[in-house]
């Protein structure tokens, strides 16, 4: 193994205070009767932006779906260059020993500019490679993990994520799969698993 791509939310960091104040902003302003709780956002995490608004407002018009989830994205990014996400314990000490011995990387499911918000407030980005999101591509995370791949020559790496959808974007990558278990998401089907971020270091050791 080569290289080791990582999902972020729900495997890096934890957003979702952030999220949720945002989200709660754009719908006031918007003068949706509305108020969402981290619970209604944790649904939502690792879909791609056109799903969002689906998801949260299905009885909304599609068009102001959209328009929400544009303001919340664009939103979202500003608030967490400044105030950042929350990490999960051990990550940048990880990160900095992982990266001693293999290439990093992130392919995530988020809009353009958000992967750059984690870098600039936590200062992270020093660790890794290169990064992929359908804000700049358009395609799926499968896709992208693909693309991201060929782009750096990599020839064997795992996908590290906290969803199903994850898995099945490792899958279609043809690369081993490893289950953020203390993430948002609940995968029966993994090749690796594991309960802490710290994990990692024993795993790939």
């Amino acid at each position: 193994m080569d290289s080791i791509i990582f999902d972020l939310d729900g495997t890096l960091w934890n957003p979702l205070d952030v999220s949720v104040a945002v989200w709660n902003r754009v719908l006031a302003d918007n003068c949706v009767e509305e108020t969402l709780t981290g619970d209604d956002l944790r649904g939502i995490m690792g879909l791609q932006a056109d799903q969002v608004g689906e998801k949260l407002f299905p009885h909304l018009p599609k068009e102001q779906c959209e328009k929400l989830t544009e303001e919340a994205s664009q939103l979202e990014c500003v608030y967490l260059r400044k105030q950042g996400g929350q990490l999960y314990p051990g990550v940048e000490s990880v990160l900095e020993r992982l990266s001693q011995q293999y290439e990093l990387y992130i392919v995530s499911n988020c809009q353009e500019g958000y992967i750059e918000s984690f870098y600039e407030y936590h200062g992270l980005g020093k660790y890794f490679a290169d990064f992929e999101n359908p804000g700049r591509t358009g395609l799926s995370k499968g896709e992208n993990i693909q693309l991201l791949m060929k782009r750096n020559s990599v020839e064997r790496a795992v996908y590290i994520g906290d969803t199903t959808g994850d898995r099945e974007a490792a899958e279609l990558a043809g690369i081993p799969f490893v289950y953020a278990a203390y993430g948002f998401g609940d995968v029966e089907d993994y090749d690796y698993k594991v309960e802490r971020f710290e994990e990692l270091v024993e795993l790939f050791d």
